[in-house]
């Protein structure tokens, strides 16, 4: 376009030339260094241009609001006349406020457009409040930068791929009390007794072989040296440990869909459950068979009770989505391998099913701790040694526990 511009101006210097018409010769040349002016001004227009965004959080509570802070800065002699910035936000997490977000072709995302004119080495700032309106782990950016020349004849733009944030907006959590949780131990008195178990991992000598102990424990090693059966003797610890183990699936088979409403209950109940498990002295991890977002495969956090543990466990109850990685049953039973001994299990399932049930008596038998929370109608079937709590859930409009 600019050159087929150029060509012409090109023929009319050279006809103001031939018919010995000066203004005309003078117009094409005057025309020509504004064209080039312009050209230069727009490549010199982004440069020294910086775009930030300020965060002041990056997380928190659905109903809750988080501080937005757009600036930018033109680090350079050359003015610019004008400035549009266009940064995408999804509409979970938009400003309250109606008309600040455009629309786009995207029904979850809307982009946040700013104008501004800047002289040489100045900064404007633009300030914003986010508010969070429900569970998960939203984008925003990159922003996309477009100026131009002083006269408006060309344009430019860039995309910071760079300037990419996300916004976690927590679970709901309940109140404790409406959990109705089992009396006793795990999620029971704060004051229970500390019980010893032995870590299969920590060998701290051996001994004489007893008819009541297991074949598993000989030490073969040993047991040629001294002639003697001997077995191992294991380090005894007394952590309270407990895993929350989460079935995303909300239908037995994966083709009958799923049920958001309930979904999103279960993350509720599982933010307060791992809440109430830190406030009550217990080492707590989460493993489930879902997805996280922009993951594809089941994600588990290790139990801890580090100042950042509760942090870390609502982040990954976050971006949990909707999609399970495997049935449920064939999930916890390959996880079980890796928990560590002694833990008591906190199994969370919106569905009980025959599968899941032989996978629960398997556990219980090899000798773990369960505590299976149900959400279904019908309360679930009594398994020997195994605590449950039934909290069937209403799907009437608003949900909740019946």
């Amino acid at each position: 376009m600019i050159s087929a511009w150029w060509v012409f101006l090109f023929f009319v210097f050279l006809a103001g030339m031939f018919f010995r018409i000066p203004i005309l010769s003078g117009a094409a040349v005057v025309l020509v260094l504004f064209s080039l002016l312009a050209r230069w001004w727009q490549r010199q227009a982004l440069r020294g241009v910086i775009y930030r965004r300020r965060l002041i959080y990056r997380r928190g509570f659905p109903g809750e609001q988080i501080p937005l802070l757009v600036e930018v800065e033109n680090r350079k002699f050359l003015p610019l006349s004008w400035l549009e910035v266009d940064d995408p936000v999804a509409l979970a997490v938009a400003p309250r406020e109606e008309g600040v977000l455009q629309p786009t072709h995207l029904s979850d995302i809307g982009v946040l457009i700013n104008f501004f004119s800047l002289r040489w080495f100045e900064r404007k700032r633009y300030h914003y409040n986010l508010y969070l309106r429900k569970r998960g782990v939203y984008p925003i950016g990159p922003p996309r930068l477009e100026s131009g020349d002083l006269f408006g004849l060309f344009d430019t733009h860039t995309v910071d791929e760079d300037q990419i944030e996300y916004v976690t907006v927590f679970p709901q959590q309940l109140p404790a009390q409406a959990l109705r949780l089992p009396s006793d131990d795990p999620l029971g008195e704060r004051r229970t007794r500390r019980q010893l178990y032995e870590d299969p991992n920590l060998v701290m000598g051996v001994r004489d072989y007893q008819p009541t102990d297991d074949f598993r424990r000989v030490h073969w090693l040993y047991t040629a040296r001294m002639g003697e059966l001997q077995v191992k003797v294991y380090q005894p610890v007394s952590t309270r440990v407990m895993v929350v183990c989460l079935n995303v699936s909300t239908m037995v088979n994966y083709w009958e869909g799923i049920q958001p409403d309930l979904l999103e209950y279960i993350l509720g109940v599982t933010a307060t459950i791992v809440q109430r498990g830190l406030q009550d002295g217990y080492q707590v991890g989460l493993v489930s068979n879902g997805c996280l977002a922009h993951a594809d495969r089941p994600f588990r956090v290790p139990p801890g009770r580090s100042p950042g543990q509760l942090a870390h466990l609502l982040t990954a109850l976050a971006g949990v989505t909707m999609f399970a990685s495997a049935p449920f049953d064939r999930f916890l039973r390959a996880e079980a391998m890796r928990m560590p001994y002694g833990a008591s299990l906190m199994i969370v399932s919106g569905i009980v099913y025959p599968a899941l049930v032989e996978t629960i008596v398997r556990l219980k038998n090899k000798g773990w701790r369960m505590t299976l929370v149900s959400f279904e109608t019908q309360a679930p079937p009594k398994i020997s040694g195994v605590q449950t709590a039934h909290l069937p859930f209403s799907r009437s409009p608003g949900g909740g526990l019946v």
